[in-house]
């Protein structure tokens, strides 16, 4: 089973956005000394707790301070740039580091003012039709220098050399998963975000996968991203995850967005009877809970399952928690277990 890193660059306790980052170098420098598979950057904007907003910045600061871990943008929102310019970053960060560059490509609201901020026409309450799989269609066309030849656009190349990054679409929804299938790309889906839906639509993806000429896929690749906390014991693992509870609460009830994320021993007496203790049985592989937390040898039986339900290649790990040193621990557990290896 392979194993991945999404990385939100949390903002650590007592630390700042600089220390953020570093820390989320040194996370990938480690992911790749334990034989992860990929290590991706996210993009969240406006996000007080998470510094993670430019995957188009880090990725090449990460490959170029590691030496074989694939990196890329978990996701790149493409609503929000022009694929011609999504086209020659990821061109070039191929030919920086040929071989070693994922096109994470998604798409999302990152919020109304932020939405108008990141357009170029700001037009307060208009509405623009929703064009999400045109834009997927332009980019992989300048990907592959595949337009039609009545086409403008077949008069600008795009250059490489030869090669091109891996593409994957991201999502949480049935949009995605059909789009996925339809343009027959390789597909990640987000089961931290949509838990409850996850195995229908990921079976759709498999059902309904066509290859096509924007992809050399002939069959269907998924990766599955889940929220892991791995500890020594259920007890530790299950402490972990209470700050990551508290800030989904303050965000639901409060739209809370600007909060830091705590340390665990405030989150858990700020949380006080609303802390959800996590599973301590996976009851259906297919309905995996919104965090799987336990001890890596539990964790490694809970997520092969889960892998097998859904059909999964690949298991992508969110582990969100602003003490760093726990999160490297529980990504050199997890590695112990999948990868059958110890490290110091």
């Amino acid at each position: 089973m392979r194993l991945s890193i999404l990385d939100l660059s949390i903002v650590p306790q007592n630390g700042d956005r600089h220390q953020a980052l570093m820390n989320t170098l040194e996370t990938a420098k480690q992911a790749d000394e334990l034989g992860y598979t990929r290590f991706w950057l996210a993009q969240h904007y406006a996000a007080k707790a998470g510094a993670g907003r430019s995957p188009e910045v880090m990725i090449p600061f990460i490959a170029a301070h590691t030496h074989k871990i694939k990196v890329g943008s978990g996701a790149l929102l493409l609503n929000h740039y022009s694929p011609f310019k999504v086209a020659e970053i990821f061109n070039t960060m191929e030919e920086l580091f040929p071989g070693r560059i994922d096109m994470g490509i998604g798409r999302a609201s990152t919020g109304m003012i932020s939405d108008l901020a990141l357009q170029r026409y700001r037009f307060v309450g208009s509405k623009k039709n929703d064009d999400s799989e045109q834009q997927v269609v332009e980019l992989l066309n300048w990907m592959h220098q595949d337009f039609d030849d009545e086409n403008p656009f077949s008069e600008i190349i795009s250059y490489n050399n030869g090669t091109s990054p891996d593409f994957w679409l991201l999502g949480s929804g049935s949009w995605s998963s059909k789009t996925a299938a339809s343009l027959g790309l390789r597909y990640v889906f987000a089961g931290f975000i949509n838990p409850a839906m996850s195995f229908n639509i990921v079976q759709n993806y498999h059902k309904e996968f066509t290859p096509s000429d924007y992809s050399a896929k002939q069959k269907p690749e998924l990766i599955l991203a889940l929220n892991v906390f791995a500890a020594e014991t259920e007890e530790k693992a299950h402490r972990m995850t209470a700050p990551y509870q508290l800030f989904e609460h303050r965000l639901k009830t409060e739209g809370d967005t600007q909060s830091l994320l705590e340390d665990e021993e405030t989150a858990l007496i700020l949380l006080g009877n609303k802390f959800r203790s996590p599973e301590i049985n996976l009851i259906d592989p297919r309905q995996p809970p919104r965090f799987l937390a336990a001890t890596p040898d539990k964790l490694y039986d809970w997520i092969n399952q889960i892998a097998t339900a859904f059909g999964a290649h690949e298991i992508m790990i969110q582990t969100i928690t602003g003490n760093h040193q726990e999160r490297l621990k529980s990504n050199r557990l997890l590695a112990e277990v999948f990868f059958k290896n110890t490290f110091s």
